[in-house]
C-alpha cells in the first residue's frame, strides 16, 4: 500500500520542511520523474545550474539527496514522495542510473555486514553471552560505588521531602510550583535523572483536573516504593535490579543489549509512534508487535536540536528483523539489530477485546510497575464525545477517556462512522492518548505532541 501524502509529511523533521516540500510538488520543477520496485528518484532544479539527484528507498522509505541541507529527509526527498502520490503519471519506469544503483548497493551491503556482525556477536545454544571486561575492574568498581553513593544520599533527600509534603498536605502545592523543578535538579546532581522525569510529570498533575490530588499522592507513593526498593537492591532479582535501575535512570549501554540481550527475529508490526519535545531534545517511541512472538516491543529514538531520526517508521507496515531487548522482568524496550524492509500494511491481527487487553496489562505492570507509558492494543472501541472531552467505549458500556485534542476527536469519531475500531494507544495509568486505529485497513494515525 503506498504512503498517503498525510503519512509522507510526517516524516518531516519541522513544519518548515513539510511546508517547503510542498511548494515542490510540481512536475515543472523536476526535469527528470523515475522509478522501480526499489526506488523513486528524480532531479529537481534548485538555485544553481546543476538540479540536485534525489533518491528514496520504498523499502525504508530511506532519502538520500545532493542538496547541503542538514535536515533529514530535506524538502526535496518529501517533495519527490508527495510527487509520487499525488502525480504518478510524471513518473516513468526506467533503469536505475548509478547514481541511484551505487547507493542501493551501498545499503544493501551495509545491511550484510550488519547482519553478519550481528550473528558473530549471537552465543551459541547453551552458552554464555561473552562480555568484554573493563579494562581496570578496580577502577569501575570504585565509579560504580561512588554512584550509588551519590543515589543514596539523593533518594534519603527525597523521602525528606516526601515526609515535608505529606506532613503540610497537597492543598498548597498549586501556588509552589517551583518546589518540583528546585527538587528535580538536585535528583539530577545526585545521578537520579529518572526520578527527576518522574518529578517532574507527578507535578505537571497538580491542579489539573478534578482529582488531582488523589493522582499525585499515588505518584509520591511511587516514589517512596523505589526509595525501598532501592534499599534492597542486592536482595532483588537481576531482572527486577535492572527494572529499578532504568527507573532511576540508570540504563544498560547499547553495546552490552547488543551483545548479550534477548534476541527475537519477527515479522514486527508498526502499532504506532509518538515524538515529543522538550528543551530541543526531541524523543520518539515506536511501538511495535512480532507477528509470530506476540511481543510488544518499544524502540527510543532521541536527537538534539532537529528532529532528525536514523530510521523511518510508517505506522501499520510490517518489518521482518531482529531485536534485541533491553533486560528486565517484562523486557518492552528494544534496539533493531539489522535494518528492516518494509512488507506490507495491514491492520493488525487477533487484536484483543478490551477485557483481555487490561488483563494483560495489569500481569505486565505486576512485574514491571515502573514503565511508563503502557502500549494498549483493543479492538471494539467506538469513539464517542464525554462532554468538553473524548472517550472510547465499547459494547458493554466500557469506557477509557483519551487524551486527544479535539479535532483528533471528530477526525476519529468521523472515521468510525459510530462503529467500533481496532485502537491503539499510551495508556498513562489514567488515559489514554490514541496513535492508531483500524477497521479493515488503517484509518487514523497521530502523531503525538506533548499535552
Amino acid at each position: 500500500m503506498p504512503l498517503t501524502p498525510q503519512e509522507i509529511l510526517k516524516l518531516s523533521p519541522d513544519d518548515a520542511s513539510a511546508k517547503a516540500a510542498k511548494g515542490l510538488v510540481l512536475p515543472t520543477k523536476w526535469p527528470q520523474l523515475h522509478h522501480d520496485d526499489q526506488a523513486v528518484w528524480g532531479e529537481c532544479q534548485g538555485s544553481g545550474s546543476k538540479p540536485y539527484q534525489v533518491q528514496v528507498d520504498r523499502a525504508g522509505p530511506t532519502f538520500r539527496c545532493s542538496c547541503p541541507s542538514r535536515k533529514f529527509p530535506c524538502k526535496h526527498g518529501l517533495a519527490l514522495l508527495l510527487l509520487r502520490a499525488q502525480h504518478p503519471d510524471s513518473f516513468s519506469v526506467a533503469e536505475q542510473p548509478a547514481w541511484v544503483s551505487e547507493w542501493l548497493e551501498s545499503r544493501r551491503r551495509r545491511d550484510e555486514k550488519q547482519a553478519a556482525k550481528a550473528t558473530a556477536e549471537t552465543p551459541a545454544e547453551g552458552e554464555a553471552a561473552a562480555t568484554k571486561p573493563p579494562a581496570d575492574p578496580a577502577a569501575a568498581a570504585r565509579r560504580e560505588a561512588a554512584r550509588l553513593k551519590q543515589m543514596e544520599t539523593g533518594l534519603a533527600e527525597l523521602e525528606r521531602w516526601l515526609g515535608d509534603r505529606l506532613r503540610q498536605g497537597l492543598a498548597q502545592l498549586p501556588a509552589q510550583p517551583e518546589l518540583w523543578e528546585a527538587l528535580a535538579t538536585r535528583m539530577v546532581d545526585a545521578k537520579l535523572p529518572g526520578i527527576a522525569y518522574r518529578l517532574r510529570r507527578i507535578g505537571g498533575w497538580v491542579n489539573r483536573g478534578e482529582h488531582w490530588a488523589s493522582r499525585v499522592l499515588g505518584g509520591l507513593g511511587q516514589l517512596q516504593i523505589l526509595i525501598d526498593a532501592f534499599r534492597r537492591l542486592e536482595r532483588l532479582s537481576v531482572p527486577v535490579q535492572a527494572d529499578l535501575r532504568n527507573a532511576l535512570g540508570v540504563t544498560v549501554d547499547r553495546e552490552t543489549v547488543l551483545k548479550s540481550g534477548e534476541r527475537i527475529l519477527d515479522d514486527w508490526l508498526v502499532l504506532g509512534q509518538c515524538v515529543e519535545e522538550e528543551s530541543r531534545l526531541w524523543t520518539r517511541r515506536v511501538w511495535l508487535r512480532g507477528d509470530r512472538s506476540g511481543r510488544m516491543a518499544l524502540v527510543l529514538d532521541h536527537a538534539h536540536g532537529v528532529r532528525r531520526f536514523e530510521q523511518n517508521y510508517v505506522t501499520s507496515t510490517r518489518l521482518e528483523m531482529t531485536l534485541a531487548f533491553y533486560p528486565g522482568n517484562a523486557p518492552l524496550r528494544a534496539i533493531p539489530i539489522n535494518e528492516s524492509r518494509a512488507r506490507e500494511r495491514t491492520p493488525p491481527a487477533n487484536a484483543p477485546p478490551l477485557d483481555r487487553a487490561l488483563d494483560t496489562l495489569a500481569s505486565t505492570l505486576a512485574m514491571n510497575p515502573w514503565q511508563w507509558p503502557q502500549p494498549l492494543l483493543y479492538s471494539g472501541a467506538i469513539p464517542y464525545r464525554n462532554g468538553k472531552n473524548w472517550a472510547l467505549e465499547t459494547a458493554s458500556r466500557q469506557v477509557l477517556p483519551l487524551t486527544a485534542s479535539d479535532d483528533s476527536g471528530w477526525v476519529l469519531l468521523a472515521e468510525s462512522g459510530g462503529g467500533p475500531l481496532t485502537v491503539f494507544g499510551e495508556w498513562d495509568g489514567e488515559t489514554l492518548r490514541p496513535l492508531s486505529a483500524w477497521t479493515d485497513d488503517l484509518i487514523w494515525t497521530e502523531e503525538a505532541q506533548p499535552a
